[in-house]
């Protein structure tokens, strides 16, 4: 499938194409110019390699053109700007199962995982029940194909890092999400009772965030910090993957005012304690 991504490098590579075509020079001589080997400035010009903005100044001064630096430049940004932004209805296109298996391989990579939950138990936590519930529904409202049971088995198999004794954990629940009920009151008693005992656990932070509680900063949505080079943001219609220092300290600085005002060990269990017993009540 062509991504975002994908159709605008090959605009970026026609470009570059149409520049070396305009200067008179073969691919061939323009490589040796520039001292690459041809097959780079073929990879370039047909969108299979993404160029540095190193590669785009050359190609320009080698080409006797320094004023379409800035606009190839300018079309590099564009490109990563695509990259950034992934649409949901291309990644699950079919199904949730290929966004899963990314998910495993973003968690096995990485050493400190933190995150902000709003409305919703941390995939992370989830049993495999609620899991299954959360991606009907998803499936459902998005119109894409039914690949649950693969998903939740990816989503299981992910959990298996909770157990890795390099790996560490910080999680901040907002309250809201021990009684918002995605699935029937058997499966949300099963996933309060999980989290409950997830609470104190080893390389496991669990924190709630209450009802009342004073913020220096408000719980905007969902977001998770993959050791110090990627935050993953979710949105409706698609997720942002930042990887910028300002972005990434930005994150972490929201994750660490909120943290300040979440309940851990004892006062966090009893948020989740009455939740749980909230629902022997309906």
């Amino acid at each position: 499938m062509t991504t975002d991504f994908q159709t605008a490098r090959e605009s970026l590579g026609a470009r570059l194409r149409e520049l070396r075509v305009e200067a008179g020079l073969e691919g061939r001589a323009l490589a040796e110019r520039l001292g690459w080997q041809p097959s780079k400035v073929s990879r370039l010009q047909n969108g299979k390699q993404t160029p540095t903005r190193d590669d785009l100044t050359a190609w320009a001064e080698a080409l006797g053109q320094p004023g379409v630096i800035a606009e190839l430049h300018g079309l590099l940004a564009g490109l990563d700007m695509k990259q950034q932004h992934r649409s949901w209805r291309r990644q699950l296109a079919g199904g949730h199962r290929g966004r899963q298996e990314i998910a495993v391989r973003q968690t096995e990579r990485t050493k400190l995982i933190r995150g902000l939950e709003v409305v919703r138990v941390p995939g992370l936590f989830q049993t495999p029940q609620y899991a299954r519930a959360v991606f009907d529904a998803n499936a459902e409202f998005r119109g894409i194909p039914s690949t649950t049971e693969a998903a939740v088995e990816a989503r299981m198999r992910r959990q298996e890092a909770l157990y890795d004794p390099d790996k560490t954990f910080r999680f901040l629940v907002c309250e809201a999400a021990l009684y918002h009920r995605a699935c029937p009151i058997e499966v949300m008693a099963e996933q309060l009772d999980r989290l409950y005992n997830l609470v104190g656990q080893r390389r496991i932070e669990l924190g709630i965030l209450p009802f009342g509680a004073q913020l220096r900063r408000s719980a905007p949505h969902t977001f998770w910090i993959y050791d110090q080079r990627l935050v993953i943001v979710e949105t409706i219609s698609e997720e942002l993957w930042l990887t910028g220092e300002q972005d990434i300290g930005l994150y972490e600085k929201a994750f660490d005012w909120l943290a300040e005002s979440a309940e851990y060990g004892a006062p966090a269990r009893r948020l989740i304690g009455r939740a749980r017993a909230s629902l022997d009540l309906v």
